[in-house]
């Protein structure tokens, strides 16, 4: 998971990430419009994805395409992002229970544990 992690520190694989998103099956050439940096600077960071289990690879004649591969982005939202979004999830829904079961007065407080 590291190699995710370390590919998706640099913000030009994010950007080629997010271009493979909006359309995925691109060729290096395709990847490289618009980018300020050579092919070959783009074809490293390339490389640096498909390391990482972030796109994979598929020839169609002699043109190279990239395709993102979502499973270590999924794998990370599960076990960083998920587990935690469940502990706030739950405390929301906590303070909507104590909010709907209580007639409080403007000047009563609830306590929510962090």
């Amino acid at each position: 998971m590291s190699d995710v992690f370390s590919a998706l520190a640099d913000e030009t694989r994010r950007a080629l990430l997010d271009r493979l998103f909006a359309k995925n099956g691109q060729s290096l050439g395709d990847l490289c419009e618009n980018l300020k940096m050579s092919r070959q600077a783009v074809a490293k960071h390339l490389t640096i994805l498909e390391k990482a289990n972030l796109i994979s690879i598929h020839w169609q004649g002699r043109t190279k395409l990239h395709y993102l591969n979502p499973i270590p982005l999924a794998d990370i939202v599960q076990r960083w992002v998920g587990k935690f979004e469940d502990v706030r999830m739950d405390a929301l829904t906590d303070f909507k229970q104590q909010m709907e079961s209580s007639n409080l007065s403007g000047e009563e407080k609830i306590h929510v544990q962090r």
